[in-house]
């Protein structure tokens, strides 16, 4: 399996955009556009556009130097090629993000040099708004719905603790955890999706032990079938649906839609061609290219970059308060000292 050495020191002056994007799978390569240039629906104003970049940071804790790190490289592709770079608040776990770290890491993204163009201090000109998640729960909806309909979805009742204990769930090469055992791929029932916004998914047959707990609602992946694109970054990159990873959630059981789905629908719908982000994300990457096939949606262009590590080797995480760009500011560092990375 190919798979780029993650460790990679960056440069500031990263070459742009690759083009042509290589084709999804399933997709005949005259049916992908290049990068550059795109063109999608997702349920609001369709524009064709050049180079469309984005931020994409969560109110989880305070932005980190390997944040900033990553970021900038964003804003530097997107500068190289004259596109527009977007913030994205994507606030949409209210379980886990507090609602003072959003001005916070405004002000702290503002601070570093980073200019965006379009983001939820900004004037909605394009019409690709809003850009905090919290505000975009129909789109998800929609999403599940389309994948309910077209048999791409199925519910699963399974805990952690069931999916940790199947002897067959080897680990994904990732931060998924154990890869689904697929326990729940051929259970009967009837379930629908609330067409009520504010509603969650409800069980009309429940197939569950617990009848009162709405089920998580996993993406069937091919099994067998290998995931292939170029990173712009580190290469050919293949992985195998239910060898690398297995069917995956894309709607949590507490209503809220997963990681997975929220990223691909609001790269679509905002016109993304670029997504720039860490080498983490290289398998989810796979996963999310399904997701694009199964709505009828055209992928954007990715580029990976190596993660910022500790000195005992580990990637820098937000619990790392000493290396966030807060704690930094008060040291009295400088933006210029800090974009030596």
């Amino acid at each position: 399996m190919a798979r780029g050495k993650s460790k990679r020191k960056l440069l500031n002056n990263e070459t742009p955009v690759r083009s042509p994007q290589s084709p999804v799978p399933g997709q005949k390569p005259s049916d992908t556009q290049a990068p550059g240039v795109s063109t999608v629906n997702c349920g609001q104003k369709t524009v064709d556009s050049a180079y469309r970049g984005r931020l994409a940071p969560s109110p989880t804790g305070l932005l980190h130097l390997g944040h900033a790190r990553t970021f900038w490289v964003a804003q530097e592709r997107a500068r190289a090629n004259g596109g527009t770079l977007v913030l994205r608040n994507e606030d949409i776990d209210s379980t886990r993000f507090r609602l003072e770290f959003v001005p916070q890491m405004i002000e702290d993204l503002r601070w570093f040099g980073f200019e965006w163009q379009e983001g939820p201090d900004c004037p909605d000109k394009s019409g690709l708004g809003p850009y905090n998640q919290s505000e975009r729960r129909s789109f998800y909806v929609a999403a599940l719905e389309k994948l309910r309909a077209c048999g791409f979805v199925y519910p699963c009742t399974c805990s952690r603790k069931d999916i940790r204990d199947a002897t067959s769930a080897p680990n994904a090469g990732d931060d998924e955890g154990p890869i689904y055992p697929g326990t729940c791929r051929s259970k009967s029932g009837e379930w629908r999706v609330a067409s009520d916004v504010n509603a969650v998914p409800v069980a009309s047959s429940p197939v569950t032990r617990h009848p009162s707990c709405p089920p998580n609602w996993r993406f069937r992946v091919p099994d067998g079938e290998t995931i292939s694109f170029t990173d712009g970054n580190f290469g050919a990159q293949q992985f195998v649906a239910g060898k690398d990873f297995g069917d995956f959630v894309v709607w949590r059981h507490d209503d809220v839609p997963a990681y997975q789905l929220a990223c691909v629908v609001d790269d679509a719908a905002m016109q993304i061609t670029e997504v720039v982000r860490g080498a983490d994300l290289l398998m989810s990457t796979a996963r999310q290219i399904l997701l694009y096939r199964a709505l009828g949606l055209t992928p954007p262009a990715f580029y990976h970059c190596a993660l910022m590590l500790d000195e005992q080797g580990k990637r820098l995480a937000k619990r790392h308060d000493a290396l966030s760009l807060r704690a930094l500011r008060e040291q009295g560092k400088t933006p210029e000292e800090l974009r030596r990375f």
